[in-house]
């Protein structure tokens, strides 16, 4: 990779085809900076049912194209099929075939994204990398920059980001961190973006219609455990029902179980090795620890016995925990107050304040 210090001053923005990044790109043209768009393609759409309306999709390609036309400015697309394949289609495959539940933005930022675009930048001879992420690259006097909350706690995405390569935090530029979503929509529409008013795209982009089941099919063997029948039982082992395959099924979810009962169930466990997917009341959804693998620090990890801030899954309120243990590769922590539905394959992501510390993949109690 080209050190820094011996690039151009000129900016890569990631260009999805949304509003986000679209103002990002104005934003950096609008300050006079030398500006490149790149869009990836990250999934192949002929002939599938994949999507197009989704910021990953085709739709999202042609309308990066035309904001790009709009300020001027050149604009890329990178095929990336092959890699976003392996990194992201096939860990989510093979996680939900273990009985976890995967986040694949958060794969996909944390290798095929961030990693793809800062070879990419190098390539271009820019400086600066630039998303439409909410949330705020903080550089202070002395030290490394860090990873902070963005400015609308409602939008903020660094539970998405904390797997992102420590070294892209000193070229990276998160412009709309400093403002909210409205704020956002406003100011693209001032501008005149085509963008400005675009729906947002909630979808995993190579989950069409949300039948994630589905997308498992087309990639497990017909016979695979994960969508094989099985059985549905109580905490003590007791038979509750049936189901028809564990990969339909999510701790902490409530719909698709059995009823009748006098409070309603919900999933607490998933034994892929026996293929029992495990229900009881809410109460039993509570944990008081939690752990993670895989992890990735974007400061130093903090000590044992240190008193941080965790988010166990996006749109959640981050919660006190204390540090039983953190090492390069995981982190154990205790839990104040019991938290419901800590689910394996999810994120936990630890904060000092408003400092992303890292973050890692929760593993099972």
């Amino acid at each position: 990779m080209i050190a820094p210090s011996r690039l151009a001053d000129s900016v890569l923005v990631a260009m999805s085809g949304g509003v986000d990044s679209s103002l990002t790109a104005a934003l950096l043209a609008r300050e006079g900076r030398p500006v490149i768009g790149v869009t990836m393609k990250t999934f192949c759409y002929t002939g599938s049912e994949g999507p197009t309306r989704t910021c990953c999709g085709l739709d999202g390609i042609a309308d990066a194209k035309s904001v790009a036309a709009q300020l001027d400015m050149p604009h890329h697309v990178f095929d990336v099929e092959e890699d976003f394949t392996r990194d992201v289609i096939d860990d989510f495959v093979s996680e939900y075939a273990a009985g976890r539940t995967p986040i694949p933005c958060v794969r996909c930022n944390s290798f095929t994204k961030f990693r793809d675009l800062l070879v990419r930048a190098d390539a271009l001879d820019c400086r600066w990398l630039a998303t439409g992420h909410y949330a705020r690259v903080v550089r202070p006097r002395s030290g490394p920059p860090q990873l902070h909350l963005g400015a609308d706690d409602h939008k903020d995405q660094t539970y998405f980001l904390w797997g992102m390569p420590r070294e892209a935090l000193d070229r990276l530029l998160l412009p709309v961190g400093e403002l909210t979503k409205p704020q956002v929509r406003a100011e693209a529409r001032r501008l005149g973006l085509d963008t400005a008013d675009k729906p947002e795209s909630f979808e995993i982009c190579f989950v069409p219609d949300n039948d994630y089941a589905g997308v498992l099919r087309r990639y497990l063997p017909e016979d695979h455990p994960a969508l094989s029948p099985g059985a549905i039982r109580f905490e003590d082992g007791s038979d509750a029902g049936e189901h028809p395959g564990y990969a339909h099924y999510t701790v902490g979810q409530r719909k698709g179980l059995p009823g009748g009962f006098r409070e309603p169930m919900f999933v607490l466990e998933i034994r892929p090795e026996s293929r029992d997917v495990i229900i009881g009341p809410r109460a039993s959804l509570a944990r008081s620890r939690i752990g993670a693998r895989g992890v990735n620090w974007l400061a130093e990890p903090p000590a044992g016995g240190e008193r941080v801030g965790v988010r166990i899954r996006h749109g959640a309120a981050i919660v006190d925990a204390d540090v039983i243990e953190a090492t390069p590769t995981g982190f154990w922590l205790e839990l104040p107050i019991p938290q419901s539905a800590i689910t394996p394959g999810q994120s936990a992501v630890l904060y000092r304040e408003e400092r992303v510390l890292g973050g890692g993949i929760i593993v099972s109690n």
